[in-house]
């Protein structure tokens, strides 16, 4: 591949610094982790929010499920509409999106309007998601792009280890109505932030254009496609119901905590995974898979023990946390100038199994109780090991 097919020409831009430009990339991570936030702020809130609707837990899952939905039934057809804009007035309108959503959420009691923000979030989110790291790529010399997304994929973990938790604690003090309204603020401060910090980058030009044939057929794209399908299938199959599963092992009372942990394991993960990315990526997803693999074995083995419950979810976080940096790196770099569309194909993958989490999840949960749901991951994940170690091109 050469140099041009790695980074987007892009000579609208200011020029690529020699070093991370980290008020415009942290502004990027604050975007990704006001995306998580509201997409999974609803397993924190899960209890509450079905005690207050008088709807089940699965119903509430399903607030998930839709949001997913949202972004991947709509990132590749907006990600073509939009090719040729400028890209950040686009990153813009999808963090406003994110608080007319969130303030939707603070306020209505119909859980049929709630379905559909959520839909609409999860459009916003699936534009944001596309945009994401190909701004940062483009932000920086081609030779610190994988470090640039690190940055910017920071604040998936800080959602996870400090949002999600800080939401879920809020809400047992003024209430989860609350806590979405606290999003839609921070959503309005973080458009004025990325107005000025993020530098001008235009859209694609007409003679880049491609096609998802195209992308696909790129060596080694679709094995990163399979493996990020089956991983993130499996993460969301338990985090949508971790509520409920933490219960079997009477931990109920800390989930707040537990949450904690994970995220705090996750952004260990991310961290050695930003160090280490541009030369060990192959390595990385493979051990990243076995632990995640090797955690869902102690929870099935044990779900009612609260000190394995305790050392999965750190090993869990530790082998997930890195995942979105490797899978999006890898695409940005085998993808070259139709980076946009093939980060657009991660929104799809992703947010199909985000919903198919929500959705097979809630079928166990139902039909089994939430024992049943590790088992899900052990399968899925002895998959993905056996997809993701054997294809090299695919992490080069």
């Amino acid at each position: 591949m050469s140099a041009a097919d790695k980074a987007l020409p892009c000579e609208a831009c200011e020029p690529t610094p020699a070093r991370l430009p980290m008020l415009g990339l942290l502004a990027l991570a604050c975007g990704a982790f006001i995306t998580v936030l509201t997409e999974c702020i609803v397993a924190g809130l899960l209890p509450a929010m079905s005690r207050d609707l008088g709807i089940s837990e699965a119903a509430v899952g399903q607030l998930t499920t839709v949001y997913a939905l949202g972004s991947l039934l709509t990132a590749i057809p907006l990600v073509k509409l939009t090719s040729h804009l400028p890209r950040r007035p686009l990153l813009m309108a999808a963090i406003l999106g994110f608080a007319l959503v969130n303030s939707a959420m603070a306020w209505t009691d119909a859980y049929a309007l709630m379905l559909v923000s959520r839909f609409f979030g999860g459009v916003a989110a699936g534009l944001l998601w596309a945009l994401l790291a190909g701004y940062a790529s483009r932000m920086v010399a081609p030779q610190l792009q994988g470090r640039a997304i690190a940055v910017a994929m920071v604040g998936t973990p800080l959602a996870m280890s400090i949002g999600i938790p800080a939401g879920t604690w809020l809400s047992q003090l003024i209430g989860w109505r609350w806590v979405f309204g606290l999003m839609s603020i921070l959503s309005v401060a973080l458009v004025g932030w990325s107005r000025a910090a993020l530098p001008p980058v235009p859209g694609l030009p007409a003679r880049h254009g491609g096609s998802l044939r195209e992308v696909l057929a790129r060596p080694g794209l679709l094995a990163v496609y399979v493996v990020m399908l089956l991983a993130v299938l499996a993460h969301n199959v338990l985090y949508t119901y971790i509520a409920p599963f933490v219960a079997l092992s009477g931990s109920q009372g800390t989930l707040d905590r537990l949450l904690l942990l994970f995220g705090v394991s996750s952004v260990v993960s991310i961290a050695v995974t930003g160090a280490l990315i541009d030369r060990w990526m192959r390595a990385l997803i493979a051990l990243g898979m076995a632990l995640f693999l090797l955690a869902a074995v102690a929870m099935a083995l044990w779900p009612t023990s609260q000190a394995v419950l305790v050392g999965a979810v750190v090993v869990w976080g530790l082998g997930f946390g890195g995942a979105a940096t490797l899978i999006q790196t890898a695409v940005a770099r085998r993808s070259g100038q139709q980076q946009d569309l093939g980060q657009s194909l991660v929104v799809v993958g992703w947010n199909l199994a985000i919903a198919g989490g929500g959705v097979v999840g809630g079928v166990m949960l139902k039909s089994g109780g939430a024992a049943l749901l590790p088992w899900a991951l052990v399968g899925l994940l002895m998959v993905t090991l056996w997809v993701a170690v054997p294809a090299k091109k695919a992490w080069a």
